[in-house]
């Protein structure tokens, strides 16, 4: 007689983090530098992964609040209406440790021939 092994239900998948861009636009200054605006959704739960950006962040929480992870920073909340700024080259991870989907509207300044995001592993 043969054997079943015993399956073991998938975890869930974490939630998924969704980024719409919205508008991409060349700068007229030297350098080659390109602005994008992005709409953000963390679902309840989510997080968005330890990353950097090699330009300038500044992001709007139009719903929800988000919980940011900053490198050499404390961690700080930023609620409905609040802003907030990310430099270019540090680590950080935002999350959604609340009760409601979090929105943003986030602007990107970064050089052209560079990635926007790049993920870091350690």
């Amino acid at each position: 007689a043969g054997s079943v092994a015993a399956q073991q239900p998938a975890a869930p998948a974490a939630p998924t983090v969704t980024r719409t861009p919205l508008r991409t636009q060349d700068l007229p200054m030297p350098g080659g530098y390109v602005a994008t605006l992005v709409s953000v959704e963390l679902p309840v739960g989510s997080r968005e992964g330890r990353h950097v950006h090699s330009g300038t962040l500044v992001a709007y929480v139009k719903d929800g609040a988000l919980t940011l992870d900053y490198e050499g920073k404390p961690t700080v909340t930023y609620k409905t209406g609040e802003t907030f700024f990310v430099e270019p080259g540090k680590v950080h991870e935002g999350m959604n440790k609340g009760n409601v989907t979090t929105r943003l509207i986030a602007t990107f300044v970064f050089p052209k021939d560079q990635p926007m995001t790049t993920q870091v592993t350690k």
